[in-house]
């Protein structure tokens, strides 16, 4: 009997949230921006790219953070089929860190400062690490390998920088990136077994 070889799994992000990044706030209005980030959907209008389309057709199994932008995401490119929504797949957090309301920023720029603080730091006011984080990634890789297994293509709807931290496991087991389009909104990675 020939071994199924197993099919592709394809990282997403999910497409342009309505949240405006157009403001200069502090890092504690930061947190509030990113709150409401998190609980937001797309912005209104946005046609999804025709590969992504593609994707989602010839997947066998498709995968969504419990986010809305996520879920919003899902509903523009899977025209009815079944999403296994899951939050697992949900964006590591992104804590500020507790600088003078004077410094301000765009939620671009705290985004960076935040991620790096996270990253580096122990201190994340009650929220995953990222040790937890990447304990997640984990096992997120794992439950997508196990479904590429069968010889279908796995699609996920998720997150930029969780979609990352996911990438680098599969690469630690043997994926291997195929096709790049970065972490832009709407982009996709593909990954193959070597």
């Amino acid at each position: 009997m020939v071994p199924v070889r197993p099919g592709a799994i394809i990282l997403a992000r999910h497409g342009e949230p309505a949240l405006s990044r157009k403001c200069m706030i502090s890092a504690r209005q930061y947190g509030d921006w990113w709150g409401r980030y998190e609980v937001g959907g797309l912005r209104a209008g946005q046609t999804p790219p025709a590969e992504l389309v593609a994707a989602a057709e010839g997947a066998g199994a498709i995968y969504a953070s419990s986010r809305p932008r996520a879920l919003e995401t899902a509903a523009a490119i899977c025209n009815g089929r079944e999403v296994m929504v899951d939050a697992l797949f949900i964006e590591a957090p992104l804590p500020p860190p507790r600088l003078p309301d004077w410094i301000r920023l765009s939620p671009r720029w705290w985004g960076v400062v935040s991620r790096c603080w996270w990253y580096l730091s122990d201190r994340h006011h009650q929220e995953e690490t990222r040790v937890e984080a990447e304990v997640r990634a984990e096992q997120a890789a794992q439950v997508l390998i196990g479904r590429a297994e069968s010889g279908e293509d796995v699609l996920v709807l998720a997150h930029g920088y969780f979609n990352h931290m996911v990438g680098r496991r599969l690469k630690a087991d043997g994926w291997r990136l195929v096709h790049n389009q970065g972490f832009k909104y709407w982009s996709q990675r593909r990954f193959e077994k070597r």
